[in-house]
Parts: C-alpha cells; structure tokens; sequence
C-alpha cells in the first residue's frame, strides 16, 4: 500500500489483485445476495481509492481495509431499508392549493393576539426572510433572545389557530 501512495500503478493494480478475493469472501458473507456483494465489492474500491491517503504506513492493513468494507455494507443495508419505504408511482399526488381568501380574517386575527415582540421576530424571519443574525441585529436583541421570542409565536400561533 504504501508503493500504492507514493504513485506505483503497478504496486496500486497488485495490492488490488491481491486483497480482491479476500475481500469479495468478507462481503459474500455479510450480504444478501451475490449481486449486492458485487455492487459492495465496487463500492468498497472506489472507498478505498478515495480513502487510500489515510492509511498510515505503521498500521496494519487489512483492519484499516475491513473497516472500509464494514462501513459499505452498512451502507447498503440502510439503501436497502429505505427502499423497502419508497413507492413507484405512475402519477404524482395532487398538490395542497393555498390556503383561499378565507383563511386570510383568521390568521391576521391569530398574528394580531401575538404580543408585539413575537409578532416581530415571527414577520423577520418567515414573512422578511431574514436570517437569524440580521432580525437580532434589527430588533436589538441577542440571537438567543429573538430564537426563543420565535419559538413562542410559532407555538401561540398553532394553538390559536387550532382553537
């Protein structure tokens, strides 16, 4: 490995030929099927290629190359879960319309029973845009300060919203 990083193709192509079989066993045995150990094996030279640089010459190799390896079948594990989850659809759902003029009494309504300070913070941040650093600047009030002041107003708008 260490003829690998100092620049040696042909000690880079022999260290792959031969830590490959050994490798492809490693994750034979951890995966599902042969077609996800051949998808993992891929991945695990392309980690070990990006990753090459950090190998330190007085470690050994095969645990630093076995953790590599470690983490990629993980990785596949959770595309595999997160998978089971998704759903192919032929059509996309239909969108939420905005909310109509009718809504609007409501919420103003809702906005106006905020006390001034939360009324302020929330229009900087949601209605201005604002980052948080900027509204804290305008309204003369540490970054802590405005995020609790906008805490309250997100939580006393849902409650009077909902009631």
């Amino acid at each position: 490995m260490q003829r690998a990083q100092d620049g040696d193709g042909d000690a880079y192509r022999e260290l792959l030929d031969d830590i490959g079989p050994e490798l492809m066993r490693f994750l034979t045995r951890r995966m599902s099927d042969a077609t996800a150990a051949e998808d993992a094996y891929q991945d695990t030279l392309l980690a070990l290629h990006r990753a090459r640089h950090t190998w330190l010459p007085a470690r050994p190799l095969e645990p630093w190359l076995y953790a590599i390896a470690r983490n990629v079948v993980i990785d596949h594990a959770r595309r595999r879960r997160r998978a089971r989850w998704e759903v192919a659809t032929d059509a996309l759902p239909e969108v939420a319309s905005p909310p109509g003029d009718e809504a609007l009494p409501e919420l103003q309504r809702a906005l106006d029973g905020l006390p001034p300070a939360q009324r302020e913070a929330l229009e900087m941040l949601q209605l201005e845009g604002l980052s948080v650093e900027a509204a804290s600047k305008r309204a003369g009030v540490t970054r802590g300060a405005l995020k609790v002041r906008a805490h309250r107003a997100y939580k006393a708008l849902r409650s009077l919203l909902r009631g």
